[in-house]
């Protein structure tokens, strides 16, 4: 195998692993953790939150140790990390320790992610490289789809939950040798570790460009210049939208009397095989967007985001609804996941991670204040309010998106002077 074939194949299993059941386990388990742990929604939103918050902590600690050992070395870290969260969760007894195993697992996603997008830029070249990046990023796709066949076996009696959670901290140990043998050792110049300084000193100077250029590189040095906000809006909206829907579209099924003809407690299992078996199509990022640019294909992402928000609140016992609802959330996720990876190196060229780890913060501060406000609206309001208005960001954002592509279209010549 090529070093670019043992990176991609090591990317894709940690992004199965830790954007899998670390990150969307809680929500694919919810139903059971409320029967054994008496959660109300606004405690279950909190805990959402806390691994979210984890995932925002693990992306600095992931530039930091990418700067001071290597990319191998985060990565590894992240998938000990994820192992020692799913034990927790299993041996868990109370809310508490679930809380922690949930933050533990969640920082993982943190801590793998940001290094493959550097590696990717040594090793690859700029052709091969968004296909990579997709391939990587949809390896989400496939460990939810592992996660919900697991959570299949519990609603049939076959395994207890807690099981499963021990097969997941399996996962994580094999993550840990792949990535031995997937990611550069050395020590380099990484643009991670350059993050760090730029995330923690704001307002200082970061060299980025947006495009070649022959002026100095200290004429395009802000990291929040105008034309780098979009990247950073459009991660934060995302990560609202995203962390709300994998926190509570299970549960709002369950509560609300399930799908007909099975049990309720397999509307969880439904929802995230249709969540990842969708998102496959995330593998076709990089061409879609190749053909129709990245304004129409973020108006397709936000507008399946806002969607399936509105459907899962409305027709929360529909088998139409709900499959719809969770398609369009699986294929938005991993075409978002691999937009912002690619989108990053193009804004950052020579410093792809420093771009991506501000992009996957602000993602990550969406991801935190999402679930935390969702929670508190739904026990006032209901779930379905909840819903309704958690689609108003992505609904925005799309609006935005359609306006860029208004603006874009080319304008007819006016009709000759008949007179």
């Amino acid at each position: 195998m090529t070093a670019a074939t043992r990176l991609t194949a090591a990317g894709f299993v940690a992004t199965a692993v830790t954007f899998g059941p670390a990150r969307m386990g809680f929500g694919l388990f919810l139903p059971a953790f409320r029967e054994d742990f008496a959660l109300t929604t606004s405690t279950a939103g909190m805990i959402a939150s806390g691994g979210f918050l984890a995932f925002l902590v693990g992306l600095l600690a992931s530039a930091w140790m990418a700067r001071q050992y290597s990319a191998r070395v985060p990565v590894i870290a992240g998938a000990v990390l994820a192992s020692v969260g799913f034990t927790a969760v299993a041996a868990a007894g109370g809310p508490i320790l679930l809380a922690v195993g949930i933050a533990l697992a969640g920082s993982s996603a943190g801590l793998c992610w940001a290094p493959f997008n550097d590696a990717a830029e040594r090793v690859m070249s700029d052709k091969e490289r968004p296909n990579a990046l997709s391939v990587i990023s949809t390896g989400t796709t496939f460990g939810v789809v592992a996660a919900a066949v697991l959570a299949q076996a519990v609603i049939m009696g076959a395994l207890d939950w807690r099981g499963a959670w021990v097969g997941f901290a399996l996962s994580g140990l094999v993550l840990a040798g792949l990535a031995r043998a997937g990611l550069p050792s050395k020590r380099g110049t990484s643009p991670a570790g350059k993050a760090v300084d730029v995330i923690l000193k704001v307002g200082r100077t970061a060299v980025i460009t947006v495009e070649p250029s022959p002026k100095p590189a200290a004429a395009e040095t802000s990291l929040v210049r105008r034309g780098v906000m979009p990247l950073y809006a459009s991660a934060l909206c995302f990560g609202m939208t995203n962390a709300i829907f994998l926190s509570f579209a299970a549960d709002r099924v369950v509560v609300a009397g399930g799908l007909a003809g099975m049990p309720n407690e397999a509307a969880s299992v439904v929802i995230f095989l249709g969540y990842g078996i969708f998102g496959v199509l995330g593998l076709a990022t990089g061409r879609i967007e190749a053909r129709i640019g990245l304004a129409a294909l973020f108006f397709m992402i936000f507008g399946a985001g806002a969607l399936s928000l509105v459907l899962i609140g409305l027709t929360p016992t529909s088998w139409v609804g709900v499959i719809a609802a969770s398609g369009l959330h699986g294929m938005a996720i991993m075409m978002a996941s691999a937009v912002f990876s690619f989108w990053s190196v193009r804004l950052f060229p020579g410093r792809s991670t420093l771009g991506f780890t501000a992009a996957l913060l602000s993602m990550a501060s969406g991801s935190v204040l999402g679930p935390a406000l969702a929670g508190l609206l739904a026990a006032a309001q209901g779930p379905e309010v909840m819903f309704l208005v958690a689609a108003t960001p992505s609904l925005a954002a799309t609006l935005w998106f359609g306006a860029k592509l208004m603006r874009a279209r080319p304008r007819l010549p006016p009709l000759p002077d008949q007179g």
